[in-house]
């Protein structure tokens, strides 16, 4: 190998060690941190989850939760591009074989009372 090689390795290499990492955190720690949770919304990308805030710093965490009921008898699903599509709960529920406590509330979601399972990634903004 060359010396001009050589020495361009070695550049790109310094140049990715010392480029700045994206922060992520979980939500729980954020949580334990005292951060508050707005209400649901999208993203840039246009997922949907809660900003996260306390003081000058905030975070974006999107959700995980695939399905939410809504209401006493509606059930909605989500999509990773951050629509919700209408499902039929009946036949969700007869499929699964009744009822599901660990699905969410959609009524929660939106007013960003959310538990740590309904919540993946969380990235700065």
């Amino acid at each position: 190998m060359s010396r001009s090689f050589r020495y361009a390795v070695l550049g790109v290499v310094l140049a990715v060690l010392g480029a700045p990492a994206a922060h992520a955190e979980s939500f729980s720690a954020l949580g334990k941190q005292g951060y508050a949770v707005g209400p649901m919304g999208q993203g840039k990308s246009g997922a949907l989850g809660w900003v996260v805030s306390k003081g000058g710093s905030k975070f974006f965490c999107r959700l995980r939760a695939s399905s939410a009921y809504s209401g006493g008898n509606g059930m909605v699903g989500f999509t990773t591009s951050g629509r919700m599509i209408k499902m039929n709960r009946a036949v969700y529920e007869a499929t699964i074989g009744g009822h599901d406590p660990s699905i969410p509330q959609l009524a929660d979601l939106k007013a960003g009372r959310v538990r740590p399972a309904d919540v993946g990634a969380c990235s700065k903004i």
